[in-house]
């Protein structure tokens, strides 16, 4: 591990200490300030809100772009709780689980199971819960730092997911793992590569929508389950929730399965509304005009 990355390693660590409701009040903090200067964060969180809440006045579109930049300062300042301590006792922070029983059926079945995990609460904390159930393999993307992935590995530790790259031989691994029965993990709500994805609704506006998830349950025949870790208030821990998939994410017709697979996020969504990864630029494509340029707000 480079000294650099060493580090942020120690500091993940000595942050670590502090109680979670402390690097709550931090991150809050940090999200206040950030909409306090007009941040570019803040900016595309104030369009992406009034695309998924249009009938919001200014007020209370207001409110709710302060609640939603604060819990993006806290998904940031958490980190040092679950990636400076064991892994193990950052699962003690998890006070409940809600669905549970639909993820043990569907490992029970051995058909595999796809998690569609969206930017929304701590996905950290439910990649180490998953990995205590069940083996996982998860898609991702190297990070742009090759020397971060070090630090990845042993932030982890033992409940670390496989990783796979989103490439083609990735992509053939995670086809492997579903048809011996097992379980990956994919972000449902990152955006794909152009001539990846398909346009289908996201709260009421087109947003470029990856295929390979739908692809992957309908040639497999896998369960498709939603999954994501609440933050809950005052720092008292987090709620992991299962939720069933919406039937057509197996459509073979994929702007229908692209649909479904969008109202899955949704509904995750509406379930912590302001704890979603709202400054993220999910209505941009190349050949189509991008919101965050010509919406002021």
């Amino acid at each position: 591990m480079r000294p650099d990355i060493y580090l942020i390693y120690l500091l993940l660590r000595l942050f670590g200490l502090l109680p979670l409701r402390v690097l709550h009040s931090i991150g809050a903090a940090i999200g206040r300030f950030s909409l306090w200067r007009r941040s570019g964060a803040a900016h595309i969180a104030s369009v992406n809100l009034r695309i998924a809440r249009p009938g919001l006045d200014d007020a209370a579109h207001a409110e709710l772009l302060r609640a939603a930049m604060m819990e993006s300062g806290k998904s940031a300042t958490e980190i040092a709780k679950i990636w400076g301590s064991d892994a193990e006792r950052a699962l003690d922070m998890v006070r409940e689980v809600r669905g549970e029983a639909l993820f043990d059926a569907a490992l029970a079945s051995g058909k595999g199971v796809i998690i569609a995990a969206p930017h929304l609460g701590c996905w950290e904390l439910l990649n180490y819960w998953l990995c205590r159930k069940t083996p996982i393999a998860i898609l991702y993307r190297p990070p742009r730092i090759a020397a971060v992935e070090a630090l990845l590995r042993k932030v982890r530790g033992g409940l670390a997911p496989e990783q796979v790259r989103a490439e083609g031989a990735g992509v053939r691994t995670l086809y492997k793992r579903l048809a011996s029965g097992g379980t990956v993990g994919i972000l449902p709500d990152q955006k794909p590569r152009a001539g990846d994805g398909e346009f289908a609704p996201f709260f009421g506006r087109d947003a470029l929508t990856m295929v390979l998830l739908p692809r992957l349950a309908a040639r497999t025949g896998a369960t498709v389950l939603f999954a994501f870790a609440e933050r809950l208030a005052k720092g008292e821990g987090y709620r992991i929730h299962l939720l069933p998939a919406p039937s057509g994410v197996v459509e073979q017709d994929l702007a229908l399965a692209c649909a479904a697979l969008n109202r899955g996020v949704e509904q995750c969504v509406e379930l912590a509304f302001a704890q979603y990864q709202w400054h993220y630029k999910r209505y941009t494509a190349h050949d189509r005009t991008s919101p965050y340029e010509l919406q002021k707000t």
